[in-house]
């Protein structure tokens, strides 16, 4: 099952929705509606998190939906290009990140491979949905994208154990952990006598930094994750009015370093995971900062991340206040 929120032109309240085969949405209010429930006005105004920590598996939807007649689900689906898409969870409570996850990302940074996972926190401000812009701080020169496989968790998880840890799975979606390098204290991005940060908070939290959708998809038509291609393009102005998308990463999740279990059950075991918590799993080889010669990040830029069978994220690149430079890539996609 396919799961989004949804936003409507013109109104501020987003809404839970399931996406049908050809497009549409049928939001959850709808369906309630459809299954006859007395409930169905306040099942609308549900977050997925909230959902989610009532029934990991969705399942009175998923019978309701089973149930339904097409003609009145059709009749209560909301057309294809006549909603758009928000993160499909716009507030985590807890954002987990984890770095050096890839084995050939790993090698390309010439690093010995991590005993324990590498992890980081993000906050719900840098979340960010599909089409909405990243805002390019003026601090920074080195602003690079990193492609990954979010997991959103389904029921809490405390102390779990590695071959249970996939029960608390909700479903998979599409990330883009856009970092500032030189933030960072990345040495390959830094100028003579620089140092950043030395830690990845701002580097990696500020807002906009973690687009995040199109949508969520369920564990049980995606396992533990593995073996899902792993992408990402850059479309720059800099390549002026015909500038086409440069394939930047091109990875795949059966070469992850620890696997989504062990992820959980490692997280999990010091700090308690919620349902609507997400973890971003790592970025495969290819970013920006260890080309040659490298490629960072510019307003006006137009970013795209994908994962094999879940979607594409597209995200216009824009300068602190929101703008892009005439003709961009990112203003041509601002005005479509």
């Amino acid at each position: 099952m396919r799961l989004a929120t949804i936003l409507m032109p013109g109104e501020g309240t987003p809404a839970v929705a399931i996406l049908l085969e050809n497009g549409a949405a049928l939001p959850i209010a709808g369906l309630a509606q459809i299954a006859g429930w007395p409930v169905a006005e306040a099942m609308g105004r549900l977050s997925l998190a909230e959902l989610l920590a009532a029934d990991p598996e969705m399942t009175p939807f998923r019978e309701a939906l089973a149930s339904a007649e097409d003609s009145d689900v059709q009749s209560a689906a909301i057309p294809a290009g006549s909603f758009r898409f928000g993160p499909p969870i716009p507030r985590p409570g807890k954002i987990v990140g984890v770095g050096y996850n890839y084995v050939e990302h790993i090698r390309e940074q010439g690093l010995e491979t991590p005993a324990r996972p590498v992890l980081f926190s993000m906050f719900a401000n840098a979340v960010t949905g599909p089409g909405e812009p990243i805002r390019h701080p003026a601090g920074t020169r080195a602003l690079d994208l990193e492609a990954e496989l979010a997991v959103v968790i389904g029921r809490e998880a405390s102390r779990i154990a590695p071959e249970l840890a996939l029960q608390c799975v909700a479903g998979y979606s599409v990330a883009n952990d856009v970092t500032a390098r030189d933030w960072q204290g990345q040495a390959k991005a830094l100028q003579p006598g620089e140092k950043g940060d030395g830690q990845w908070l701002r580097a990696k939290g500020s807002d906009t930094f973690l687009p995040l959708g199109p949508v969520l998809v369920t564990a049980e038509e995606l396992g533990d994750g593995r073996g899902l291609a792993v992408r990402s393009w850059v479309t720059r102005a800099a390549d002026g009015p015909k500038a086409k998308p440069f394939q930047m990463q091109d990875g795949n999740t059966s070469d992850l370093l620890f696997g989504v279990a062990e992820l959980i059950s490692i997280i999990s075991a010091e700090v308690t995971l919620d349902p609507g918590d997400v973890i971003v799993t790592g970025t495969p080889s290819g970013v920006g900062v260890f080309r040659e010669p490298q490629l960072f990040l510019q307003p006006g830029d137009l970013a795209a991340v994908e994962v094999e069978r879940i979607g594409r994220l597209a995200n216009p690149v824009t300068d602190a206040g929101g703008k892009a430079p005439k003709g961009s890539p990112a203003a041509r996609f601002l005005a479509s």
